[in-house]
């Protein structure tokens, strides 16, 4: 049983015990109500109060149950609630720590509800592509208001218990505790006093009893139907939380609850929902890693250097300082380490401006930076990180230099995007502490890290940079050695589709636009003027001498030949003015292209939107398939968090390897069939791979 059940004088605690957050499980629901029903039957017994143990009161649903039977066998959360309201004697939700979801739904279900200050109050179903489901909609606006509970449903951001309960009017919390070590004891004396206060047999007070009315009624739905419309556009969830609040000031309680559930189903099917859903759980699987159990011993990082003053090695700064933790910062020269410095400052002083960061914070985290130019100042730090330029005999030489500086148990680890992490490792003669931590520009702000790990990388080591991944708050995905890991590797497939595609007939702006409908952040052309086009070229031409059968557009590399590297140039696939970082299509790029064409014998033809969609994300969900195959990524999941944190895919698609699920893995296939027929295309990339092509014919997916 996950729900403890003791009696302490003349008053019942029920106490949800399902670790970590209390998750409403099946077990736990079953404990609450049995012990509702022990408690009712007991004539010692006066009063109730339900709790969580630990660090919760209820995070809500258990995700161990998502999907499954017992998400919904009875007691369900909705019976768990009438049985609380049911009760005879006084029921008392004693909240702390979290109350979340349906942890929330169950406390507006007692008759009192009593709070401990810090406790995290929401309802955050609107962030899986749902509604609460259990009353949240129909109860709230009765206990908040219906402003401040249409806002906290449709944002589902948490809000401390003492904010809420200086609401004026509200009846959410009927008393706050001293402290939240005071709470048991507060609770106890409370659950007393409610006794005797209901010891005449006067009607036990329920939440959904309470009026709930707007005083603009029509005209403030209207425009909280109109704003959230304009802000979530892709998301079908958040304007049904307006139909539901709405409800709830319109019809009958009971009436209002169905209708709830009703929206609530109806939702769960929705692709943005499963895509939300499976984020979700994807996060949470990406730490998993299936051969490095959870109790693998860590190493510990307290100080860290990075070899490079440089827009990487000052971002990647960035994140063990916002996380206490010191930096010594190595450079050649003086100059690049006052560069690298100011920059650092710069954003900290950009983020104290816009009142993001405060002022003694920002010195706070300058005072853990140091600098110096001699190796000989690092070697007593517990990781290093290079990030010098991409190519292998600078790697080497720095390796080979850490190899003689650096404490025994150091971490070694290059932030390569592309380069071979074991060649990287054989540089030095501790090839067990040598991983790959590839972070994403701006690395300050981009959620991914790719950790790389190399044939001989320990699984301490591993297990030591994924904890400390989540530590400066990034979305850590394990990648095997490969040439550009997981996501280069499928971004070179989607950006030679993209050449070919203009080469056939479209403008970049137009594939660019495309893409973006479809809900990328950036188009492939877009993209590339950003990174800086020069970088793919040098990329192309390492490819003519190991791959020399490689297909490409030419388009690019006349691109380049053109001095048109994007927007560092102010001249990329688009024009751009001084200062400004607004794609202005260009004439010239244009010209460029239909003289190729000529050049090429190429007829241009019309090419549809869906057309340029589906060869772009295929395109990448080949590729995928291919890494799955090779073990270079250990699950589908993984690679769709890749996408969505570190190169722009739509997040209400949940990824490329969801977004072919939920189209079908036989109409991927196919589709790659017909462009594999393409004559300027390349057939032999479109054939499926063994992998995809096993999945179809087992009626299977990726997820």
């Amino acid at each position: 049983m996950t729900a403890e059940y003791k009696v302490i004088g003349d008053v019942a605690v029920i106490t949800m015990s399902n670790p970590p957050v209390n998750g409403l499980g099946l077990a736990t629901r079953v404990g609450i109500t049995n012990g509702l029903t022990q408690a009712n039957s007991d004539a010692a017994v006066k009063s109730i109060i339900i709790t969580g143990a630990g660090n919760a009161f209820s995070g809500g649903a258990d995700i161990n149950e998502f999907g499954s039977p017992k998400a919904i066998q009875e007691p369900n959360l909705l019976s768990v609630i009438r049985a609380c309201e049911n009760s005879a004697k006084p029921v008392l939700a004693a909240v702390h720590s979290v109350a979340m979801g349906g942890g929330l739904e169950l406390a507006l279900g007692c008759h009192y509800r009593m709070a401990a200050p810090g406790c995290k109050v929401a309802l955050p179903e609107v962030k899986l592509g749902l509604i609460p489901g259990a009353g949240g909609t129909q109860r709230l606006p009765r206990v908040l208001g219906v402003e401040p509970a249409l806002n906290m449903i449709v944002s589902g951001e948490p809000i401390n218990s003492e904010m809420l309960a200086m609401l004026p009017g509200q009846k959410l919390f009927d008393r706050m505790a001293t402290s939240a070590e005071s709470l048991a004891a507060e609770a106890m004396a409370y659950a007393k006093e409610l006794a005797a206060q209901h010891a005449d047999g006067s009607a036990l007070p329920l939440v959904r009893n309470l009026p709930c009315k707007h005083p603009q009624g029509d005209a403030y739905f209207q425009f909280a139907r109109n704003m959230v419309k304009g802000m979530a556009k892709n998301y079908p969830a958040p304007p049904k939380c307006v139909d539901a609040v709405e409800a709830a000031t319109k019809k009958k309680f009971e009436d209002g609850m169905v209708f709830e559930r009703e929206i609530f189903t109806n939702l769960m099917w929705t692709p943005e929902c499963r895509a939300l859903r499976h984020i979700f759980m994807a996060d949470r699987a990406a730490s998993k890693i299936p051969d490095v159990p959870s109790d693998t011993p860590k190493r510990n990082i307290a100080s860290v250097a990075v070899i490079g003053a440089g827009t990487m090695g000052g971002g990647i700064s960035m994140n063990f300082l916002n996380a206490g933790i010191p930096v010594k910062m190595l450079e050649m020269k003086q100059e690049a380490l006052d560069r690298g410095v100011a920059t650092i400052r710069k954003n900290y002083e950009a983020q104290v401006k816009k009142g993001k960061l405060k002022q003694d914070k920002y010195e706070q985290r300058m005072a853990l930076l140091t600098t110096t130019l001699s190796y000989d100042d690092i070697g007593s730090a517990d990781l290093v990180i290079e990030a010098v330029f991409e190519e292998m005999g600078v790697k080497e030489a720095v390796f080979k230099k850490l190899d003689e500086v650096m404490k025994p148990g150091a971490i070694l680890a290059s932030n390569t995007s592309t380069l071979d992490v074991n060649q990287i490792a054989s540089f030095t003669k501790r090839p067990e502490d040598v991983v790959g931590m590839h972070f994403f520009s701006p690395a300050n702000v981009m959620k991914l890290l790719e950790v790389i790990r190399g044939a001989k990388t320990s699984k301490e080591v591993l297990a030591t940079v994924m904890a400390l991944g989540k530590k400066i708050k990034k979305t850590s995905v394990v990648s095997g050695v490969c040439d550009g890991f997981i996501g280069n590797r499928m971004i070179e497939q989607y950006s030679r589709q993209a050449g070919f595609l203009i080469e056939e007939g479209c403008t970049p702006a137009q594939v660019d636009k495309a893409v973006e409908k479809f809900g990328f952040a950036m188009g492939p052309f877009r993209m590339g003027d950003l990174a800086g086009n020069d970088i793919g070229w040098a990329i192309r031409k390492r490819r003519n001498v190991e791959r020399p059968g490689m297909k490409y557009s030419k388009t690019a590399d006349l691109l380049c030949e053109m001095g048109r590297f994007g927007q560092k140039t102010n001249a990329g696939w688009y024009d751009y003015q001084a200062g400004k970082r607004d794609a202005i299509p260009s004439a010239l790029v244009v010209e460029m292209i239909e003289k190729h064409r000529a050049a090429e014998g190429i007829t241009p033809r019309k090419i549809s939107d869906e057309e340029i969609v589906q060869r772009l994300v295929f395109s990448l969900v080949n590729e995928a398939a291919h890494i799955l195959e090779e073990g270079i990524a250990s699950k589908a999941s993984d690679i769709d968090m890749v996408y969505l944190t570190g190169y722009g895919f739509p997040i209400f698609r949940g990824g490329p390897m969801l977004y072919a699920d939920q189209v079908g893995l036989f109409n991927v296939a196919e589709a790659m069939k017909r462009f594999a027929k393409n004559p300027r295309d390349d057939a032999a990339f479109w054939q499926p791979a063994p992998l995809l092509a096993r999945l179809v014919a087992d009626g299977k997916t990726f997820n």
